[in-house]
């Protein structure tokens, strides 16, 4: 297992833990590293975590475009998992989280940092 995917699959797992969805972006710079052009890394990395570790909830992480195939697995995970979906083109033929800004993940609130909290602290050692 290459070391891009183990730190992947340690994000899928905060993930779910968080019960939040990401990105390629998101994931990828969490886990260390780019996500790549197009997200190739990261499709490199989420096809590997699918062989190897299919019990990894790998439809939390979604395309930077956010759009998914209406009929894919990915959209079938997600609306049995509580996410309602949306049209995300004029075409009908993708979708999208509902409400995608209450479910992507915000580290901070992972970690139990509160970014203003933390510029605030920084702000008075610094002065």
């Amino acid at each position: 297992m290459s070391v891009r995917a183990q730190a992947v699959a340690e994000v899928l797992w905060e993930l779910k833990k968080a019960e939040k969805l990401g990105t390629y972006s998101l994931v990828a710079e969490r886990a260390g590293f780019s996500a790549g052009t197009n997200g190739r890394t990261m499709i490199t990395c989420m096809k590997k975590i699918r062989r190897e570790w299919p019990h990894l909830e790998w439809w939390r992480v979604l395309e930077d475009s956010i759009e998914i195939p209406k009929k894919s697995e990915q959209a079938s995970h997600l609306e049995s998992n509580g996410y309602e979906m949306e049209a995300a083109g004029s075409d009908e033929k993708t979708v999208k989280p509902a409400e995608l800004e209450d479910h992507l993940v915000d580290w901070s609130v992972v970690d139990g940092v509160d970014e203003e909290q933390e510029v605030d602290a920084e702000e008075a050692v610094s002065s």
